[in-house]
């Protein structure tokens, strides 16, 4: 796209549209005549534009000054009206009737030749590659004709501004204009006299400024109101102008007002102030919340300001009547800090380019100051005049870097998600045209002659963004990103010895349009203490509802591109579980991302008796002291209108205690504030709340004010912790904790639970009240961090080449051993991280000094599937763990078996004990300080690192158009990619069952099969080993994947894609699914099923069930899509999911797979026992055998070649020479 130039604001006196008045309307035109267009049917023929007519404009219409924005380099001349509108937003009215272009030389459109293109909507476009004779186009201005403005209908006549001595009043309209150029002929406003008659004679003393104020007579108070005129113009329809001339008094007027909370409590001790002073406090609210102000007029509403410590600052209007007073009524809302809604993006430009960068925020007070950082460098605004975004133009490569906003408000300051630019210098090509190795792992029976290799380099391009041709570059989001991606691929042959295998490898790398791949999160919502699902709950993104739960508490969400942070708030309209805000992690790079979710049930209510003082324990654990009490006093409870209620109440007050583990996954938002800077950092909690106060009647929902929550100390294991615990409140938009107040010491004697004595225990005491918040939280900010670095593998070999991307890595902090059965390893925090290509680094807290101060258990899931963690017993293997010694050692690492075998191996336990950097073992991973966040995401694969692999054991895929399922950018439109539509991928699956006493190897070889531009050519192989049937002896099955039938990229043509099945060892097939025979013989062409010790079809276009054996899931993530095909597959139902093989249901294929069995002696014994008469024997069979010849099969692919061929030439030799022994013995008889 070619550089936008600077606007042209030429003023030329260029004549009026040629406009005619049709019916007394205007019609709209677009006037540069005849102009060239192309369509399909005929290119470059001459045509005039339609003309089109606006019924509702009449008047005198004008042309706008001439706009040029673009220059015709690149694709072409691009005029868009919405670029217009952007940078001269007020110029260009909503509907223009007409345009006009003309080239820069003045010559029209409609004489230059040129191909060009014009809308009302779009504006102007001329493209290049359009034009005759390899011309460009010329360089065009446009100019656009809006409807004349018109006046509204004249305003009431005001008030008039005396009673007396001649006054005047005023009425008004309003000019509605569709731009700034347009302007309506006449006045605005018009004056006329009023109040004619004589006032009567008063001293002139009288009318001092000074003694105004003691003036009682309201005549002689108009009357110096008048002469006072000359001095104030302020014009007050009732009372007089204040001595400052800034305001209307009305002396002996007074102005009541009420103040709430948004759940009905009053609010005491809030300042009032008008909004036109609001530094000057007229009054504060009692304890009822109400308030008077004196002086106010009554005949004309008046704005009032009223704020109050940790609540947002609102402003209402008086409300007014004849009677002598005005009164008014507010809603405070709570103080709410600052929220990124958009956060700016990642983009790449030219040298010598522009760029926008977009930043908004919400909250309560609206932010109302921004400030933009370059690499963490604020950017001087006088220089940039920035405020929500900032723009850059004539782009130099040093600007590249990190870019985010921060803005503020009086509630605090939030800080953005940094945004890379990346500025191209000139000459540099916007990607690198080499790809870059990419290791492709071959077959098990495929190993390259000469080296040995198993591996061969398919190459891949670079995963990075780069400058594209952008149709408007000042978006705050490009209306398309470009990747660097394949340009070329070659067909190349792999000589794997015995056969040969076709592969597609990436020749050149360029610059094109990025894969969007759609971004999801799925999951399960379950109670955390049963699993119970949570059925048709509703699901919550901010204030908007977006979904609801299926009936075993499934959820699937889309997620948009340019979500930065996901808050997914889940409500039970049986309110039997609490609300449950979560923050989910998802992958950008699309697909699906599985998250299990936990949600407390709420406790059962308990009656209490609203006028007396009550306490509620926080934490019941049988045989444990509770953590804390929620004390409420008596007369506390009252309802929406903020009347005091004073019934019975139903209390439910629900604690998440961390002395608990399993309620770690089910503790609400992720455990994070954002401090005065705008950072956000984290916290350790010491339990959580969520309270639930009801009208014994009516179930209405009562608040309550002036709690006191109590916290026991002998629970904070860390003393340093006590003088910094805080209240906190949870934000269920944002997902962020939020200050409450602080907690104060105080020393009482009590008995604990199981004492016979009396003793004096420390708390910790803090007030709240209990407004539109629900969720309270007991922590303190914890400066102690480090990072750990884990990792995700194919299998237990743990191959770099086979890391596994967008598995979900979980960290729950633990504390020490306990000291006193009170504190059973107590949970302070939890965090979720993603893994990338490199892995993941999980915040985390540690300490230098202990280094058991803080414990880890961290744990793996991919697609609802958990991830077995590197074995630490029964010896601490170094090289397993991934963790050199003696760091190992200090670490203590221990898998989740450690010390019992029956236990899932699933997770591991491990000291967070912070690396000392002067000790060259602990300076290379796997835990590493705060600050070094960047070294630990490029940490290379040969650092120290913690381990997960997936079980899954001999299975193998190989694609002849390479593919990372973890990165659905490196798809390719090819005709034979394995999935041939990257946002939507389908999983096709057939289960075999095995008779006989060990699992066995079974392949899928996909061709295609009816396509013609696929037919005989392979897509890829799958290799599986079946698996054992627990419950049947002899029995395993496997289920193994095939290439589905159906529509190729191009979206042109279906194939039904040929499938070989083949079970490796001496198999031979006993059953086909019944029903599955008859549909492929009822939809030919049918393949042929000659060999017994395979089976070959033609794949079902259709999604066929269980009852034929074959599984078939389609979702927007392919890795998604084989989890629920498999799970279905090892359940043998269309609908179920299971991790345990059951091989009697579902089954499409049986084979018989026995064990040899020697039925006689072998070579070598017969030797021993009877040489001659053996040696004779072989002499007859080498003679009898003469002439025999063995055709061996040409090179080809098959399952298993070297292998299945000798045993079949061996079977057939040894066959015929027996049968030949045989006769010949019979003739002799």
């Amino acid at each position: 796209m070619s550089k936008v130039s600077q606007l042209r604001m030429e003023t030329q006196h260029s004549k009026l549209a040629h406009t005619t008045q049709l019916n007394g309307h205007y019609q709209p035109t677009v006037t540069f005549g005849p102009v060239r267009t192309r369509s399909q049917s005929e290119r470059g023929r001459r045509v005039a534009l339609n003309t089109f007519t606006d019924t509702q404009t009449t008047g005198v219409t004008e042309w706008t000054s001439w706009f040029n924005i673009d220059h015709p380099g690149g694709n072409g001349d691009y005029e868009r009206l919405e670029a217009i509108r952007f940078y001269y937003r007020e110029r260009v009215c909503a509907r223009p009737m007409a345009m006009e272009a003309r080239t820069t030389d003045w010559v029209a459109a409609a004489d230059t030749g040129e191909v060009v293109h014009s809308s009302l909507e779009k504006g102007f476009w001329c493209i290049n590659k359009e034009q005759p004779h390899g011309r460009v186009c010329s360089n065009y201005h446009v100019r656009f004709q809006c409807p004349p403005a018109k006046w509204s209908p004249w305003g009431r006549w005001g008030t008039c501004s005396v009673t007396c001595g001649g006054g005047r009043r005023i009425r008004r309209r309003t000019c509605v204009r569709t731009s700034v150029t347009v302007q309506c002929a006449g006045r605005p406003a018009e004056i006329q006299k009023c109040g004619k008659s004589a006032c009567p004679s008063m001293p002139s003393t009288w009318c001092k400024s000074h003694d105004i104020f003691l003036i009682l007579s309201s005549l002689c108070l108009h009357h110096c109101v008048f002469h006072l005129s000359a001095k104030c113009q302020r014009v007050c329809t009732e009372g007089r102008p204040s001595e400052d001339c800034s305001l209307c008094v009305c002396d002996g007027h007074v102005l009541h007002g009420e103040v709430h909370s948004v759940t009905g409590v009053p609010v005491a001790g809030a300042w009032v102030a008008l909004a036109s002073q609001p530094k000057v406090i007229r009054a504060r609210t009692d304890a009822k919340g109400q308030f008077r102000l004196t002086g106010v007029c009554s005949s004309s509403s008046t704005l009032i300001s009223i704020r109050k410590e940790k609540f947002a600052l609102t402003t209402v209007s008086t409300s007014s009547n004849t009677t002598g007073f005005s009164w008014v009524r507010a809603i405070l809302k709570s103080a709410e800090k600052p929220y990124i809604v958009k956060h700016p993006e990642d983009k790449v430009r030219y040298e010598g380019g522009r760029v926008l960068l977009c930043c908004k925020a919400t909250g309560s007070p609206a932010p109302d100051k921004y400030y933009w950082y370059h690499n963490g460098t604020l950017l001087d605004r006088k220089v940039y005049k920035y405020e929500e975004d900032l723009v850059l133009r004539n782009l130099k490569p040093e600007q590249s870097g990190h870019y985010y906003c921060k803005t503020s408000s009086s509630a605090g300051s939030i800080k953005s998600s940094p945004s890379l630019l990346t500025v191209i210098a000139k000459g540099t090509p916007a990607c690198n045209s080499t790809p870059e190795a990419h290791l492709i792992r071959l077959p098990m029976d495929c190993v390259q002659p000469g080296t040995d290799s198993m591996y061969y380099n398919a190459g891949r391009c670079p995963h990075n963004n780069c400058a594209g041709s952008l149709d408007f570059d000042m978006r705050c989001r490009d209306g398309a990103t470009f990747c660097c991606g394949v340009q070329n691929m070659e067909s190349r042959i792999i000589d794997c010895g015995s056969y040969s295998l076709p592969i597609r490898a990436v020749t050149q790398c360029g610059c094109q349009k990025c894969v969007q791949p759609t971004v999801l999160v799925r999951g399960r919502v379950v109670a955390a203490d049963n699993n119970e699902p949570l059925r048709f709950g509703h699901i919550y993104i901010g204030k908007e509802r977006v979904g609801t739960t299926g009936y075993q508490g499934s959820f699937t969400l889309q997620i948009t591109p340019d979500t930065q942070r996901l808050v997914v708030n889940f409500v039970d309209p049986t309110q039997r579980f609490l609300d449950t805000p979560k923050v989910f992690i998802f992958d950008k790079k699309g697909g699906s991302i599985y998250h299990d979710v936990k949600v407390m049930r709420k406790q059962t209510p308990i009656d209490i008796n609203a006028g007396e003082t009550n306490a509620i324990n926080l934490g019941e654990i049988e045989g444990e002291d509770p953590i804390g009490q929620l004390v409420i006093p008596p007369n506390s409870f009252h309802k929406d209108t903020g009347e005091i209620y004073e019934g019975t109440v139903k209390a439910s007050v629900t604690f998440i205690d961390p002395r608990n583990i399993t309620t770690a996954a089910a503790a609400p938002g992720d455990l994070n504030f954002v401090d005065d800077e705008g950072d956000m950092l984290p916290l350790r909690t010491y339990g959580m709340f969520s309270v639930d106060f009801r009208d014994e009647t009516n179930k209405e929902v009562l608040g309550a004010g002036a709690v006191q929550v109590l916290l026991d100390t002998q629970h904070v294991k860390m003393q340093e912790h006590i003088p910094k615990m805080k209240l906190w409140s949870l934000n269920p938009d944002t997902g962020v904790w939020e200050e409450e107040g602080d907690f104060s010491t105080t020393t009482t004697t009590t008995g604990g639970h199981g004492r016979s004595k009396r003793e004096e225990r420390t708390f910790l005491i803090g007030n709240m009240e209990i407004r539109e918040r629900r969720l309270f939280n007991l922590d303190v900010p914890e400066n102690r961090r480090c990072y750990v670095k884990v990792r995700a593998y194919m299998s237990d070999k743990f191959l770099p080449s086979e890391q596994l991307e967008g598995v979900v890595i979980s960290l729950i902090n633990l504390e020490p051993k306990p000291g006193y059965s009170s504190n059973p390893r107590a949970w302070g925090r939890f965090d979720s991280v993603i893994t990338g290509h490199n892995g993941a680094c999980l915040p985390a807290f540690c300490d230098a000094q202990r280094p058991d101060a803080y414990t880890a258990y961290v744990t793996a899931m991919m697609g609802g599937e958990e991830l077995e963690a590197a074995p630490s017993s029964p010896k601490m293997n170094p090289n397993i763990i991934g963790v050199s010694q003696p760091y190992l050692d200090k670490i203590d690492y221990q898998r989740s078996d450690h010390e019992d075998p029956a236990l899932k191996k699933t997770a591991f336990k491990i000291n967070l004990a912070k690396p000392n950097q002067n000790n060259l073992d602990e300076t290379n991973g796997p835990i590493y300080p705060y600050q070094n966040l960047i070294a630990c995401e490029n940490a290379p694969v040969d650092a120290n690192h913690f381990r997960f692999f997936r079980v899954e054991k001999d299975k193998y895929e190989y694609n002849v158009v390479p593919f990372e399922e973890n990165d659905l950018t490196t798809w390719m439109g090819d005709y034979l990619s394995w999935w041939p539509n990257p946002q939507e991928f389908r999983a096709c699956y057939v289960k075999i069952k095995i008779h006989g006493p060990k699992e066995v190897m079974v392949r899928s070889r996909n061709l295609g099969g009816t396509h013609r531009a696929t037919k005989g050519k392979l897509y890829g192989i799958r290799d599986i080993r079946s698996t054992r049937d627990m419950r049947e002896a002899n029995a395993s099955a496997a289920c193994v994947e095939f290439k589905c039938s159906g529509m190729l990229f191009d979206q042109a043509e279906v194939d039904r894609s040929l499938i070989s099945l083949l079970p490796q060892g001496n198999c031979r097939r006993i059953g086909t699914n019944s029903l599955l025979q008859e549909y492929l013989i009822k939809h030919p062409p049918v393949a042929q099923n000659n060999e017994s010790h395979a089976f070959t079809m033609l794949a079902p276009v259709d999604p066929l069930g269980h009852n034929y054996g074959i599984y078939t899931v389609t979702d927007q993530n392919p890795r998604v899509a084989k989890e629920i095909a498999i799970g279905r597959c090892f359940d043998g139902t269309s609908d179920g999911f299971s991790r345990e093989m059951k091989s009697d249901t579902g089954v499409a294929l049986t084979f018989s797979c026995p064990e040899r069995k020697i039925n006689r002696e072998s070579l070598f014994q017969r030797l021993q026992t009877n040489p001659g008469q053996t040696l004779s024997q072989m002499a007859r069979d080498m003679r009898e055998s003469e002439g025999l010849q063995v055709q061996r099969l040409s090179s080809q692919i098959v399952g298993y070649p070297s292998e299945q061929q000798s045993r079949t030439q061996s079977r057939r030799v040894s066959t015929t020479t027996r049968r030949r022994v045989s006769m010949r013995t019979q003739q002799r008889q």
